[in-house]
Formats: structure tokens, C-alpha cells, sequence
């Protein structure tokens, strides 16, 4: 009976000694992120492949100079990239046609590919010019949160839409988000039906996002899925409710829309670069009282998703980063 306690204390010992080493890895790790949001890294350039001339690169504190702006991050997608690419630009060709006040930009923000996605990248900034497609390289892989960021820190538009690579959720699905994003400013900031015609109403100065959501997809999705991956989904989920709360049935789906004023707030404020940056923005926009909208975007799962087993401990990870560096003051949000 006396070995059997002396091996209690010592297992009892040992969690002790794990959850403390656990607690120091995450305040260290916070402490070590708290200046992440500062882009102390050299400023991007655009390179114009026609000329070879270097175009200056905007801000986003800077004025809007286009209507809209889509952000797509892109690490090893030579394959994917095309098609998503020809379905993006023609639905933003033929929107343009149709009204000669909408403009658009398109940025590729390639992650440090190592295969053909800067070359693929190119080709459409040489078909389409460097004033509607730009690249932006960032050297080495990041993650696709920092690609996002850095995307959204040099557009040029009043909204500012990412969406990945694969072309899973259809471009002219961002007419869901951008319908309701005007019609929240139009409610909330008490413009009317006189809003559009107000030279004064500029709907990038009221921050507003607006959520993609595979929600609707959900019974579906559990029904084809192994038992295993439901039960870790499951779990993430009450994780993302106890870290940022409630609101939004689905974080992850890389189909956002943001008002440029939003993304002013949220991406000059964003640490985390892989895998919760999502969480971490619906945290921001609830610390900032700004309108989160989920809408319902049609989906399809794309061969070649880079979720691996290891994706849902690297969320835990960085949820528990979040969540120490926050509410411990570590994090300071920049107003």
C-alpha cells in the first residue's frame, strides 16, 4: 500500500512539474509576442514586371484608392492559384464592365512557396497590369495569418476581402458580405436610403466585418466525417467560446470581408500569425465594439488542404497564447 501512495506523489509530482513547465513555455512565448503587431520589418515593394519599375507601396492608413480589394495568401499553390485566380478576375472584369465606379485590386501574398507560385503570380500581374494584380513576397514561410496581415496593411480598398487560394467558397459570394456590410452602416450610423448619394458617407470609414460561414453546412459535414475529427472539432469549438466568446458559429472559414477602418483597427493589432489569427480577430473586433455580420457562403472541399493531425494542438497553442497574453495585459491594443 506504501509503494502505491509513494507512486501517487510521484505521478502527482510530475503533472505538477509538466503543468508548470506548460505555463511557463505559454507566459514566455506571450512575453516574446507582444511587439508582433509592430512590422518592424522592411516595406514592401511592388515590382512591375512590364517595366521593372518599383511602384510605391500604400498604406492602409493611407486614403482608399479602389473600391475593393481581395487578398489571397498563397504557399505552394501553383497548381491551385490559376484557377481561382481566372474565376476571381473575370467576376471582378465583368462587375467593372457593368459599373464604371467599381474598381478592384487583386493581391497575391505568396507565403515563401517553394515551388511555382511566385512565377504563376506574375504571369497574371503581366496579363492584368500592376495597378489590378500585385504581388507581395514575403521571402520565407510565415503563416498564413502574417500573409493576410501583410496583405491587408498594403490594399488599397474601401473593403478588403481575403479568400484563399483554392477557390473553395465562390467569388461572387462577396456580394453577400458586401450587401450586408452597407446595410449594417446604413442601420447602425443612421445614413438611410440617402447614404449613397451623401458625398460625406464613405462606407471604409465605419468599421464593420462581415464572416463567411459554413455553419449552415454543418449536419452535413458530421455525418461524412470520421468519428474522431467531429469530437476535435467539437472541442476547438468550446475552446474558440471560452477565448473569444460567442457570436459566430464558424471562425475559420477564409472568406472575410472588412471595412477598411476594421481592418485599420484589427490588423495594425493581430500577433498571431498560422493557425487562430481568425479567433484573434473576432476577439479584436469585440474590443473594439465593431459589428461582426455571419453570412452563409456556398463551400466545397478542394483537394490538397494543408490540415494535418498536428493542425488542432497548434490551435490549442496559440489559443492559449492569445488568451495569457490579453488578459494579462502582455498585449497591448493600440487604439
Amino acid at each position: 500500500m506504501g509503494l502505491l501512495w509513494t507512486f501517487v506523489e510521484v505521478f502527482a509530482v510530475l503533472i505538477l512539474i509538466a503543468l508548470f513547465g506548460l505555463v511557463s513555455a505559454i507566459v514566455s512565448q506571450a512575453y516574446r509576442r507582444r511587439q508582433n503587431h509592430t512590422h518592424i520589418e522592411a516595406p514592401a515593394i511592388f515590382e512591375d514586371p512590364s517595366s521593372l519599375k518599383q511602384v510605391p507601396c500604400p498604406s492602409i492608413t493611407d486614403p482608399a484608392e479602389k473600391y475593393i480589394s481581395l487578398i489571397i495568401p498563397a504557399f505552394n499553390e501553383e497548381h491551385r492559384l490559376p484557377g481561382a485566380l481566372v474565376e476571381t478576375v473575370n467576376y471582378l472584369q465583368q462587375r467593372a464592365a457593368k459599373d464604371k465606379s467599381f474598381s478592384y485590386e487583386v493581391l497575391i501574398v505568396d507565403d515563401g512557396s517553394a515551388d511555382g507560385t511566385k512565377r504563376v503570380a506574375f504571369d497574371y500581374v503581366k496579363k492584368y497590369t500592376v495597378d489590378n494584380v500585385r504581388v507581395v513576397l514575403l521571402g520565407r514561410n510565415h503563416g498564413k495569418g502574417e500573409a493576410i496581415r501583410k496583405g491587408m496593411l498594403h490594399a488599397r480598398g474601401e473593403l478588403l476581402l481575403m479568400l484563399d487560394a483554392d477557390g473553395a467558397t465562390k467569388v461572387n459570394d462577396l456580394e453577400k458580405l458586401e450587401s450586408q456590410i452597407h446595410a449594417v452602416a446604413k442601420k447602425d450610423y443612421h445614413h438611410g436610403d440617402s447614404a449613397a448619394s451623401d458625398s460625406r458617407f464613405r462606407i471604409s470609414d465605419i468599421p464593420i466585418a462581415a464572416f463567411g460561414s459554413r455553419a449552415h453546412l454543418e449536419v452535413k459535414a458530421l455525418a461524412t466525417r470520421k468519428w474522431y475529427r467531429n469530437f476535435l472539432m467539437k472541442g476547438f469549438h468550446l475552446v474558440v467560446l471560452l477565448t473569444a466568446g460567442p457570436g459566430i458559429r464558424d471562425t475559420q472559414c477564409g472568406f472575410k470581408m472588412f471595412t477598411r477602418a476594421a481592418a485599420r483597427k484589427l490588423f495594425t493589432n493581430m500577433r498571431l500569425k498560422r493557425w487562430c489569427f481568425d479567433v484573434e480577430l473576432l476577439y479584436l473586433c469585440k474590443r473594439f465594439s465593431i459589428p461582426v455580420i455571419e453570412i452563409s457562403v456556398n463551400w466545397s472541399e478542394i483537394p490538397g488542404s494543408k490540415m494535418n493531425p498536428l493542425s488542432i494542438p497548434n490551435m490549442l497553442w496559440e489559443l492559449a497564447l492569445m488568451s495569457m497574453g490579453y488578459r494579462t495585459g502582455m498585449w497591448k491594443i493600440s487604439k
